[in-house]
């Protein structure tokens, strides 16, 4: 959608900014009749500091008269007249404003454009939070672009005024000359009649006292110019660092926050090129104010005259190299974080960028970066400055790569593109910390000059902190290690320090940002859910979230501790159900048909008031990564009686075999999902459609069916041998089974899931031979060989 569209929709304060940007000095009809070709120019392309690019300026300008007078000459009709004359005085007026300075015409348009689109984009994240590319107000906005707008009248002014010292110091130094011959003439009298002599004297000696008079008066003018400069440019160098904290401390820190919280499943960090551009305008003003002092410098050597202006000069030198250095190494960045869960011999990629790389001309002269990874002792004794005579705590493949300038984006980036962690050298492990509790970090460094060779800078920067592991299996609880990280570090912090105990509710966010990212879904956790997972977490029986807002739970309750009377953890369970979901059931998650955070007694009491046949899905509380179908129906042991039934729960294995709608599909029994839809509606669009065709030589392919043992244990039933697929619990429930599965003689352990849990066709279509020639035994058959 164009952005003037878009920018006619804001509202409130919104609209009052948008149109607060229009006036005489650009009128809002121009920009409503010429919308499109305005938004189709290139005005980003023009460097406004640059006076070589007024001549593009000058075409934008004499394009944009020709468009507003064509415009007007197209106006019909008596509303029409009146717009034809408006747009008509707005071409002449626009001409007679910028035609002086074509520059300023493309400062004013790009201002406007680029405050309708943050606009327009902080507009669109207050409805969806969160996915904006810079996390601000508009408050802070319009500061900072107000900030840099002093700073660039306050460097003109010091410019301008650096020209008048410079030629009031050329003209003092012409006087001063003139001094000097006068000297040299009078040192020459000796030579002449004494007559002559003392008529020349007289009137070299009165030129030399006024001359004399004149330069000492300048000197002391000169010693206040340069006096006055320098304490323009401390006050300049002061808003600088102001402004420089801003972007950098504040902006930017936000920036890596959000990247950081991103790791966790939030909301992208979103682009760069609004701090690159920041950034490039610091550097261009931090620069230009440093060539200035320097200049100052030469003017002071060139003449130098006894003051306290040296000093001031000397320590605005400092002043202004410490900035510019913080800069370049503050900017010094990872776009592209690499994996946090870092499995050895696999490869990974990572981007570093150098945020004011493009406006240094660094790219003149290409760095190259390198990789390393290290542990996080060696993390903290690198930010203490300690000598850590260039150790690593591992060997990465190709670890160096040199930084790319790319022109149409203006950005200077390495990609490492095939990187791969060889070995890892792991730390002595402290207590009960287990290897994927133990963080690393993966450091980036380079080297490069600016300025031809006048600064060199070391860069270094520190990736999140990564998790080694050797194997799939430590996958889950290398996650947790990343999770709490991300979800609960500090800026600033010392590596990787994290709170061993949090507030339940920050969990909670943190917990429901990582479910909804997995399962792609904007339907998150509800407070049911939460408290079904307090209730888990704490061993807790209470129903009332308020009860939980101020406890806390520790890294140990959280992924080190097992759940009472189970063998996994809070965080093992929880991330089997995000396997799980985002596996197999995101779709039936997004429709609202799995309820999911409920226990046994729970969907008893949801499904006993209502009709027999009844269902809903749960997740397994005994089985990490399952879910159960629980419904009602009477109990075949007791006339009048009815119960609630509850099937061995599924996993990703079982549905790799046949899905959930077509299982749900196959049990007849099952009639409606809680509270009274019938579940045809809710499952049927994601069942497998019934193939009766003959394939191949004419056969038909066989079905796999789910279906359920016609037998009902009584809550407490007598074993018998052949009882032997009922679980025998106080709580009656089902065992379900695939027809195929029911054949004694076949080893089912040897599936048709491969090492990776993938699913395997070829496997699966020797199972369904087997299947259909087991089907065609006679019934005596199949079961003598379990009856035995």
């Amino acid at each position: 959608m164009a952005l003037w569209i878009q920018a006619q929709q804001l509202q409130g304060d919104a609209l009052l900014q948008m149109q607060s940007l229009y006036g005489q000095h650009f009128p809002i009809e121009v920009r409503h009749y010429l919308a499109q070709w305005l938004e189709a120019q290139p005005w980003d392309a023009i460097d406004l500091e640059n006076q070589q690019e007024e001549f593009k300026a000058k075409r934008l300008l004499d394009g944009l008269i020709q468009e507003l007078q064509k415009k007007a000459e197209h106006q019909m009709g008596e509303d029409g007249f009146l717009l034809k004359i408006k747009l008509g005085h707005y071409a002449t007026q626009l001409k007679s404003s910028y035609d002086p300075c074509p520059l300023e015409l493309v400062r004013c348009v790009k201002h406007i454009l680029y405050t309708e689109q943050r606009l327009v984009q902080e507009a669109s994240n207050a409805s969806s939070p969160g996915s904006g590319p810079v996390d601000g107000t508009p408050q802070k906005y319009q500061q900072i672009n107000q900030t840099f707008e002093e700073l660039r009248v306050m460097t003109q002014d010091t410019e301008n005024d650096l020209r008048k010292l410079q030629h009031s110091q050329e003209y003092f130094i012409i006087q001063y000359q003139e001094s000097l011959r006068i000297q040299a003439q009078l040192s020459s009298l000796a030579s002449i009649p004494p007559a002559e002599r003392v008529q020349r004297e007289s009137g070299l000696q009165s030129r030399k006292s006024t001359l004399e008079v004149w330069l000492t008066r300048e000197a002391n003018t000169l010693q206040k110019y340069r006096q006055e400069l320098a304490e323009k440019h401390q006050r300049t160098l002061a808003l600088l660092r102001k402004q420089q904290t801003v972007i950098i401390d504040d902006e930017l820190i936000q920036w890596k926050r959000r990247q950081q919280l991103a790791g966790n499943g939030g909301p992208s960090e979103g682009g760069l090129d609004i701090l690159q551009a920041w950034c490039e305008k610091l550097a261009d003003m931090i620069w230009q104010n440093r060539q200035q002092i320097r200049r100052v410098e030469h003017l002071t050597q060139q003449l130098p005259i006894p003051g306290p202006t040296e000093e001031l000069l000397t320590e605005l030198n400092g002043i202004v190299t410490d900035i510019i250095s913080a800069l370049v190494t503050s900017t010094f960045i990872i776009e592209k974080q690499p994996p946090q869960v870092l499995k050895t011999q696999t490869k990974f990629s990572a981007t570093v960028r150098l945020l004011v790389g493009g406006k240094l001309n660094v790219h003149m002269n290409p760095p190259q970066v390198k990789a390393t990874i290290i542990s996080e002792q060696q993390a903290k004794a690198l930010l203490k400055n300690e000598n850590t005579r260039n150790d690593s705590s591992g060997e990465i493949l190709n670890n160096n790569c040199v930084m790319e300038y790319h022109q149409t984006t203006g950005t200077l980036s390495a990609h490492f593109r095939t990187m791969s962690l060889k070995r890892i050298k792991r730390s002595d492990r402290r207590g009960a910390e287990s290897v994927t509790e133990e963080k690393f970090t993966v450091l980036f460094e380079s080297q490069f000059s600016v300025g031809g060779n006048e600064l060199v800078f070391h860069v270094k920067t520190l990736s999140l902190p990564v998790v080694v592991i050797v194997h799939g299996s430590q996958d889950n609880n290398a996650t947790a290690t990343v999770l709490w990280d991300n979800a609960f570090s500090e800026p600033g912090r010392v590596p990787f320090v994290v709170p061993d105990k949090v507030l339940w509710p920050q969990l909670c966010e943190a917990l429901n940002m990582k479910y909804k990212s997995e399962v792609q879904s904007d339907r998150g956790l509800s407070e049911d859910n939460l408290v079904f997972l307090a209730q888990k977490a704490f061993s807790s029986s209470s129903n009332n979230p308020e009860d939980y807002c101020n406890m806390t739970i520790s890294w140990s309750q959280f992924n080190r501790e097992s759940l009472p009377g189970r063998n996994f953890t809070f965080w093992q369970w929880f991330d089997g159900v995000i396997e799980l979901m985002k596996k197999h059931l995101k779709s039936h998650w997004n429709d609202g048909a799995i309820l999911g955070f409920l226990n046994k007694q729970q969907a008893q009491d949801m499904l006993m008031s209502k009709p027999n046949g009844t269902f809903l899905l749960r997740f397994s509380d005994s089985e990490i990564g399952g879910i159960t179908i629980a419904w009602v129906a009477e109990n075949p042991n007791k006339a009048g009686e009815r119960m609630v039934w509850n099937l061995m729960p599924f996993t990703t294995k079982d549905f790799s075999i046949r899905s959930l709608a077509d299982r749900i599909s196959d049990l007849n029994h099952l009639l409606f999902l809680y509270p009274n839809q019938p579940k045809e509606e809710v499952f049927s669009r994601y069942c497998t459609p019934p193939n009766s065709k003959a394939v191949g030589d004419g056969y038909v392919k066989p079905e796999i069916k789910q279906v359920v043992k016609v037998e009902f244990s009584s809550p407490n039933p007598e074993p018998s041998p052949g009882n032997s697929f009922m679980e025998h619990a106080a709580s009656p429930t089902l065992l379900l089974f695939i027809s195929a599965i029911t054949n004694p003689v076949h080893d089912w352990n040897d599936p048709m899931l491969d090492t990776e849990g993938e699913f395997d066709l070829e496997e699966t279509m020797d199972m369904a031979r087997q299947v259909e020639e087991f089907l065609r035994q006679p019934m005596e058959t199949q079961w003598s060989g379990q009856q035995s």
